[in-house]
């Protein structure tokens, strides 16, 4: 079950990666914009964050079964919302540069407030795993012993 939802996962952030990509590309061009904006880089957080790390997770679980299905759910979803919730605070905010908006020091600091619980949410998870499979390691390495 872990093993699958690892490789849809990966499969969506990859097809997310390439959309963001191509957004970023065409709708600066679109805008005649030619400075930084957060938007470039949506595309490298799916991409690493989102396919590659799903990937690799995909091939630990396949060889160390670290994430039961109750509690591994909770992980994966808490991930997920921490990933996409900092591309929404991305995304948001590079549409607003691209645009030239103005943005209101209360605005701006949502802004930046979505994108920080977004990373927070992310590290957690990431570590919340990494500590699994830390353990799941340790685990089969003192059996083999």
């Amino acid at each position: 079950l872990m093993k699958r939802h690892f490789a849809r996962a990966a499969f969506v952030y990859a097809a997310l990666a390439m959309v963001f990509g191509v957004f970023y590309r065409e709708f600066t061009k679109f805008s005649g914009f030619t400075g930084q904006t957060t938007l470039s880089v949506m595309h490298p957080h799916y991409f690493l964050l989102g396919m590659v790390f799903c990937l690799v997770m995909l091939i630990a679980e396949q060889l160390f079964s670290f994430m039961p299905a109750g509690k591994g759910g909770k992980i994966l979803a808490l991930y997920h919302v921490g990933l996409n919730v900092t591309c929404l605070g991305l995304f948001l905010r590079g549409l607003a540069q691209v645009q030239g908006m103005a943005l209101s020091r209360g605005l701006d600091a949502s802004l930046s407030g979505i994108a920080g619980i977004g990373h927070a949410l992310l590290g957690i998870a990431m570590l919340w795993m990494l500590w699994r499979l830390y353990r799941a390691v340790d685990g089969a390495k003192a059996r083999t012993m």
